[in-house]
């Protein structure tokens, strides 16, 4: 079994810049990479993190949308 690379490109705008459909891709990248590594990698904290913020984010625009309802 070969294991191809896991890659994630940052972001061009920051969290709060990004349109839903980048941010929804943004996180589907995040998730995939973390199921792609195995679970010593070092850079799964890193990765974590940052789908923690576009988490984060997500819920912050939910709770602004459910709050104009």
């Amino acid at each position: 079994m070969t294991a191809e690379p896991v890659t994630v490109q940052s972001p061009k705008h920051p969290m709060h810049a990004l349109t839903t459909y980048e941010l929804m891709r943004y996180r589907r990248e995040l998730e995939h990479a973390l199921k792609a590594l195995p679970e010593q990698a070092a850079v799964r904290e890193l990765l974590r993190s940052k789908l923690a913020e576009v988490l984060a984010e997500e819920d912050s625009r939910t709770q602004i949308a459910d709050q104009a309802r």
